[in-house]
């Protein structure tokens, strides 16, 4: 194993076993390197790491904080990954979707508020009798957001916004080329907002399948 490897992985034994928990200071840097046995150049290459991908927080004059360790912070990696992501690999992310926001849909027909079921409602209404396909595809991203984080579950929430940037030229791609997917799009989303009123997570579920296999099988034929 690599000295600095080693050394991120002394660091994440610290916060994994509450030593360090989030928020919490490191110890100055002589002293840790010292109490784990490594250089003080491979302790800042390991902080540095760590840093990079928001585990760490470096503040200069300071000192060296674990971060809150949110999900949104520590997905956050996942995201610069996916920004790099081929055309030829949209598909895979729709497939990813098609497993993960039905099962959000559902989760958030249960808990969502009523505040935030009014907001998901008021999201469609916003929408211009015929909008363009501009317009559709930014209502869309807002209205599975707002469901996502309506799940409750702040991870699945984090993981399905990653995913979200790498369909979104697949998306405007598909209105302006497949005849009536606009009109079909806003009848889904109105079947899977319904749904969610009425506190139906499985027909939520059903038709957040619906919706995104729909766009991934035009997307497999279009490929």
């Amino acid at each position: 194993m690599a000295v600095t490897d080693a050394a991120i992985d002394k660091i994440k034994e610290m916060i994994v076993s509450g030593e360090l928990g989030p928020g919490a200071r490191l110890p100055k840097e002589a002293d840790l390197a010292e109490r784990l046995g490594l250089s003080r150049n491979s302790l800042r290459e390991a902080v540095r790491a760590l840093s990079l991908i928001n585990v760490l927080d470096v503040r200069q004059g300071d000192g060296t904080y674990v971060t809150s360790l949110e999900p949104h912070l520590l997905l956050d990696a996942m995201s610069f990954v996916v920004d790099f992501h081929r055309d030829d690999t949209v598909l895979e992310f729709f497939q990813v979707r098609r497993i993960l926001e039905p099962a959000a849909t559902a989760m958030a027909a249960l808990a969502m508020t009523d505040e935030q079921v009014a907001e998901l409602g008021a999201t469609l209404d916003r929408l211009p009798p015929d909008p363009s396909v501009e317009q559709l595809v930014a209502n869309d991203l807002d209205f599975h957001q707002q469901i996502a984080k309506g799940s409750g579950n702040n991870v699945l929430c984090s993981l399905i916004e990653s995913l979200s940037g790498p369909t979104t030229r697949a998306r405007v791609w598909r209105g302006l080329t497949q005849e009536g997917a606009n009109i079909k799009t806003q009848e889904q989303h109105a079947a899977i907002y319904e749904a969610i009123a009425g506190r139906r997570p499985e027909i939520a579920r059903a038709w957040a399948t619906v919706h995104i296999a729909g766009v991934e099988e035009w997307l497999r034929r279009a490929l």
